[in-house]
């Protein structure tokens, strides 16, 4: 029968890839105490390795671009959320449905137009257009 699948904690992980890369005993012996594979104590110690450089500052360098990136994305956030409410608003032509279905039936129609309006891109090769 299988072993479950067991999750590690960033703690236990640190502990073994420290004591792995000490030397004092085996990659064989470590895993054979902490019950653990030999690869998986292997990737660990890898990780550690590669990623020691972030504790003593090489994340500062990175926050300042992570903060540019997400200033970035916030504008292209609000650039979409202004792009949606004018095309998807009420539409211009007031209509004058006697009941809310035909009203609906109305908007739909009109907010299906605007949406294949915008489909058109003007690259000069044709005399069709997008205005606006």
């Amino acid at each position: 029968m299988k072993r479950p699948r067991r999750n590690h904690s960033p703690a236990f992980k640190a502990k073994v890839a420290l004591e792995a890369l000490k030397g004092e005993k085996t990659v064989a012996q470590l895993a054979a105490h902490y019950d653990v594979h030999a690869n998986q104590i292997t990737s660990w110690k890898t990780q550690l390795l590669e990623n020691a450089a972030g504790i003593f500052g090489a994340g500062a360098v990175e926050s300042a671009t992570d903060r540019e990136q997400i200033r970035e994305l916030h504008a292209k956030i609000g650039e979409l959320t202004v792009e949606r409410d004018f095309s998807y608003g009420p539409p211009v032509v007031k209509c004058r449905a006697s009941n809310s279905r035909e009203r609906d039936t109305i908007r739909f129609f009109w907010r299906m137009s605007n949406a294949a309006s915008r489909l058109f891109i003007d690259d000069g090769s044709s005399s069709y257009s997008r205005v606006g």
